[in-house]
């Protein structure tokens, strides 16, 4: 059972009717990756660690002073030294790799080498099944554009063929809910924000976000998730990309 509502205590039961609300009008697709396209945690746990190994090989001052939980606070500390550039997530790892290798002694530090490392495995990704069949046919109708605030490859993935272009948080300047990441991807796609449809897994980041910004929007519940009482409910809702084309409209043909 799914329940909607902007009041907790008022909510719609959608046991007995379809979720998949049609949104007509749509020129422009633009689309989550992390967590809406394939599954993002087990791939940075698998990137950190790789690089954790990594470190303890080639500069075992580092691992010796630091345990990931360490590196996890000097993180939270430069976000906030940054706080300006916290939506660049590769400036980020980097300014970390460089100040925990600075600490342990090491002047001479390869920070692209380092950065190298952690970069294959986080795009070593496995997209859900349906991707590439949804996105193939949604891109013979709609322009499709990718939007997130991570700093994924889509040519490294492999997917870079199902999109018309992409915006990254790092790109526009700002991170997802804000406005200006979206008004980018909506000048990237050519239509109105009106015409535009944002699909994400996040209801903050991808739904409140899109709308405050004009788009319509879709959101992905994978796992059969409670909407948050807190924000204004989606324009459409499904299970995953595949079932996008059954919730658009015509479009304009």
């Amino acid at each position: 059972m799914l329940r909607w509502g902007l009041d907790p205590t008022m909510v719609v039961d959608l046991s007995g009717a379809s979720k998949l609300a049609t949104v007509n009008g749509i020129r422009t697709i633009t689309l989550d990756l992390d967590d809406t396209l394939w599954e993002l945690h087990p791939v940075i746990r698998r990137a950190e660690l790789r690089l954790y190994e990594w470190l303890g090989e080639r500069y075992p001052r580092i691992t010796e002073m630091f345990e990931p939980l360490d590196i996890r606070e000097v993180r939270s500390r430069v976000v906030e030294e940054h706080f300006d550039r916290k939506h660049d997530l590769t400036f980020l790892r980097r300014t970390v790799l460089t100040e925990i290798a600075g600490a342990a002694g090491y002047r001479n530090f390869d920070v692209d080498e380092a950065f190298a490392v952690f970069d294959e495995v986080r795009n070593d990704v496995e997209v859900f099944p349906e991707v590439r069949p949804a996105l193939t046919a949604l891109r013979e109708r709609f322009t499709l554009i990718a939007v997130t605030n991570g700093n994924a490859d889509l040519e490294t993935i492999g997917i870079s063929d199902l999109f018309d272009d992409h915006v990254n948080a790092a790109m526009a300047g700002a991170a997802k809910p804000g406005r200006p990441i979206f008004d980018v991807a909506v000048k990237a796609g050519g239509a109105s924000a009106a015409e535009t449809l944002h699909v994400g897994d996040h209801p903050l980041y991808d739904v409140h976000g899109a709308k405050q910004a004009g788009l319509r929007t879709a959101w992905v519940n994978r796992d059969g998730g409670t909407w948050p009482a807190e924000y204004e409910l989606p324009d459409a809702e499904v299970a995953h990309v595949g079932e996008l084309l059954a919730v658009i409209g015509e479009g304009d043909e």
